[in-house]
């Protein structure tokens, strides 16, 4: 896209001033095509939709428009940069055959990983703070961007769908099915539990790049990729947070020896959690956070391996294996976190006064 593109593509806004514009490409730009677009005093994020990725664009842009229409954004302490309508009114215009959509640029730092533990009590509480925020919207309005996006049970058949029809597994490999396989009593207190637990408002990819900080790193200034809000159940949101930020190595590391639960980590993501939505929870939901590291870890490690199985063709690889050393990564946090269960109930209790027997 050149500057002439740009010129034309932002015309479909309500902006002004845009003669002298100025861009760069912005970020990773792994998901979405995204562009730093200056003029004036004036700074926007620009970025181009992957329908790849995101099947239903026009759910995304009910959902999103329906967080602007039914809630107060002042009540947030922090900025949720929903896109810019264009001159129609919609979030998404369509220019040369993509879908694209614009943001303000909101000022700050995004970190990959923690670099001090009070970052993960500030990731925590904002996620937290923005389901709360999205309490009293009405659920059925919401649409399921990815549908059984987070559903553990559906990825699990999924894969021993698959499995049944590949054959000379190498003995790596046939570890790692049977891991997986093994999680069946987890799949189960999953069910149940999202069976007790009301639904919620969730954020559903909460890691910490999706939060902007401030430059000195002492709050959240922005909660950002705003494409998977839908309903959800607060251990998607807690659990994820769980599985990449109390985690000793990201998920593409294949330095197996040095992976597990940061237990620590996990107790300030939890001091986090509970300060932001521990007096709205009930105790049921609130029990439900112990078992969200698990799920999310189990769902993704399953994901990860399924793909592999049939040969790569959901997420992206740099080599053959990687799916398959996702996978590897992800089970042994999984055993980490299993391992810890007592540990955990004794942090839960002390943070929450509720007590894990029952």
């Amino acid at each position: 896209m050149d500057r002439t593109d740009i010129l034309e593509l932002i015309k479909q806004f309500h902006v002004e001033g845009t003669e002298e514009v100025r861009f760069e490409k912005f970020g990773a730009g792994l998901i979405h095509q995204t562009f730093l677009i200056e003029f004036g005093k004036h700074k926007f994020i620009l970025q181009g939709f992957n329908s790849h990725v995101f099947k239903f664009p026009e759910r995304i842009n009910g959902n999103l428009t329906l967080l602007s229409r039914l809630g107060d954004l002042t009540q947030l302490p922090f900025q949720l940069p929903l896109p810019v309508l264009n001159r129609q009114g919609s979030g998404i215009v369509v220019f040369q055959g993509s879908l694209y959509r614009l943001f303000d640029f909101v000022e700050g730092k995004t970190l990959q990983q923690i670099n001090d533990p009070n970052q993960a009590i500030l990731a925590a509480a904002a996620y937290a703070l923005f389901s709360r925020w999205a309490d009293s919207f009405p659920l059925d309005q919401f649409a399921q961007t990815i549908p059984n996006f987070h559903r553990l049970d559906i990825r699990f058949d999924r894969l021993e769908e698959v499995a049944k029809l590949v054959q000379n597994l190498s003995a790596a490999e046939t570890q790692i099915l049977d891991f997986y396989l093994a999680q069946k009593q987890l799949v189960g207190t999953y069910l149940t539990t999202i069976h007790e637990i009301p639904q919620r408002i969730t954020h559903n990819d909460t890691k910490i790049n999706n939060l902007i900080f401030s430059h000195d790193l002492s709050k959240v200034v922005a909660v950002i990729d705003l494409d998977t809000i839908m309903p959800g159940y607060l251990l998607y949101d807690f659990g994820d947070l769980v599985r990449t930020v109390a985690s000793a190595a990201e998920e593409m590391s294949q330095d197996w020896i040095s992976q597990k639960l940061l237990v620590s980590t996990f107790e300030k993501l939890l001091t986090g959690y509970w300060a932001g939505a521990g007096d709205w929870m009930g105790q049921k939901e609130a029990k439900s956070l112990l078992i969200g590291g698990e799920v999310m870890t189990c769902l993704m490690g399953i994901r990860f391996f399924t793909d592999h199985l049939e040969g790569n063709v959901y997420y992206q690889v740099a080599y053959p294996e990687q799916n398959f050393h996702r996978a590897k990564n992800q089970m042994i946090l999984l055993q980490s976190l299993q391992s810890h269960r007592t540990d955990l109930g004794l942090i839960f209790s002390n943070i929450t006064g509720i007590s894990t027997e029952s």
